[in-house]
């Protein structure tokens, strides 16, 4: 079943280059198409000398945009312009958003059945701007549009095992709510194996979850933000869907879909993926006082962020 073809929208910069290069060596990808406004055609010369069995086009331009895009199963974005020092996510927006709006239009015209993974900053945006595109095609399925959260599962669980002393592979902490500050909501009570911390050092480590990105962009002084940590967890939940989609059982996977487990329209929690997608949204389950605060305190934000991006799309031509 391993069959599946991946595009990469945004192949060529600072996520899409190292994101391209575990996809290409994955037994589960057997055709990987690489689409962006520059160096394409290099970079896919580049990873096609790689001695895996998946098989690597580059596309260059809007006109070879719909070819990159034929018969694809799984569609990641992470085109877009990266954060620098002092920049908020929401900064990002004015740029990421009509580049966002434009590949998911080709998206809902090309492959209207893919699964799109959208890792574009802001995230908070960018997904519901998807959805109004795909609502104005007349393609929208929810099950299959996911906003990809799984840099803040994968930094949890680097963190808390650092603190722990354990194997972060080992390590799993579900991470709701959205993907930008105070919107990030690590569920420690919910992490395996069970760990304790004082109040003190639980509330330093939130922080530190929640502002790891600002971390990146501060220690590359200018020159980007999490470039490889992303690729990796961009991968990750690729590789997940891809498993889920070829029939394995139990996949689970957080990301950030439209949902019904708030008052908030979109939300991210535990995921169980299959055939066609999200299966089941497995919800947040059991959470501490202090962990319901932070949803409460995320609202606001996620709905003005959410309503942000509906306007923008809304407005697209």
């Amino acid at each position: 079943q391993n069959n599946a073809k991946v595009a990469v929208l945004g192949a060529s910069g600072g996520i899409g280059q190292p994101l391209s290069l575990l996809l290409k060596n994955s037994p589960l990808v057997s055709k990987l198409s690489l689409y962006d406004i520059a160096h394409t055609p290099g970079v896919a010369a580049d990873l096609s000398h790689i001695e895996t069995r998946a098989s690597v086009k580059g596309f260059l331009g809007p006109e070879q945009l719909p070819e990159c895009l034929k018969g694809c199963d799984v569609v990641v974005i992470p085109a877009g312009v990266p954060r620098k020092p002092g920049m908020t996510r929401d900064d990002l927006f004015n740029t990421n958003a009509s580049i966002v709006a434009t590949l998911t239009s080709a998206c809902a015209k090309h492959c209207p059945e893919a699964m799109i993974c959208i890792i574009s900053n802001p995230v908070n945006s960018t997904i519901p701007i998807t959805s109004e595109v795909f609502k104005k095609h007349g393609v929208y399925n929810p099950k299959r549009i996911f906003g990809v959260t799984t840099l803040d599962i994968v930094r949890a669980n680097t963190f808390v095992a650092e603190l722990k002393g354990l194997d972060p592979a080992q390590v799993s902490v579900p991470v709701i709510g959205g993907h930008a500050g105070k919107t990030i909501i690590p569920l420690i009570s919910q992490c395996t194996p069970k760990v304790d911390f004082p109040q003190d050092q639980l509330q330093k480590l939130t922080g530190r979850i929640q502002e790891a990105g600002t971390e990146v962009v501060q220690a590359k002084a200018g020159a980007g933000s999490a470039t490889l940590s992303m690729a990796y967890a961009g991968a990750r939940f690729v590789f997940s869907l891809v498993d889920a989609m070829n029939g394995k059982e139990g996949v689970v996977e957080c990301a950030f879909v439209q949902s019904q487990e708030t008052e908030s329209p979109y939300f991210s929690t535990p995921l169980l993926l299959g055939k066609n997608g999200i299966e089941k949204n497995l919800g947040i389950g059991k959470i501490t006082p202090f962990e319901e605060k932070m949803v409460a305190e995320a609202m606001s934000e996620l709905k003005a962020s959410i309503k942000k991006g509906e306007e923008f799309a809304k407005n697209f031509k």
